[in-house]
């Protein structure tokens, strides 16, 4: 679950830090550019593409983290691991997971995960497993069978995915057969 994000120079955002709790979901407001701003923040987080337009005018750099909680044995943890970098244990359910991302005027980006530098890739790769957005028409999205199917496995939590992990080990070794 993500906690915190911070934002600085990003768009009209000068600086801001948003808690988010449990049962945060959805970003409303007055017209104008802040909401924007913090889910392209989001996006940045999540190994979308950069874009220099991005930063603030004036300022050298943007910059977005965001921290995340999650399970020290889980599926993120691991991928980080995997990246080179580490989770912080709070205690024997919950790790503290610190994602960055910088932003140059010229272009350029840096991503950080676990306080290691890591490809955008990395950051996409984790997606999946940190957050959910939906925007404009998203719902559209679930008119594929695919993605009805994986919104099923989610929503059934662990035991569902244990199974899931079965049934896939013991189909592929049918499949060999």
């Amino acid at each position: 679950m993500i906690e915190q994000m911070t934002l600085r120079d990003l768009g009209v955002i000068a600086e801001a830090t948003l808690p988010i709790g449990p049962g945060f979901t959805a970003i409303t407001g007055e017209t104008g550019a802040g909401k924007t701003m913090v889910v392209t923040g989001l996006g940045l987080l999540l190994g979308q593409r950069s874009d220099s337009g991005a930063v603030r005018a004036g300022a050298a750099q943007a910059s977005v983290e965001g921290v995340w909680i999650v399970p020290p044995d889980g599926a993120v943890a691991e991928r980080v691991r995997e990246a080179g970098a580490d989770v912080e244990p709070i205690d024997e359910t919950r790790a503290e997971l610190i994602v960055g991302r910088i932003i140059s005027s010229e272009g350029r980006s840096r991503a950080a995960v676990g306080g290691r530098a890591a490809p955008a890739a990395v950051l996409s790769d984790l997606a999946d497993d940190l957050v959910v957005v939906h925007g404009q028409s998203e719902q559209l999205r679930l008119r594929a069978a695919a993605a009805q199917r994986d919104a099923l496995d989610r929503f059934g939590g662990a035991d569902v995915a244990d199974a899931l992990v079965t049934y896939r080990d013991r189909f592929a070794a049918w499949e060999g057969l």
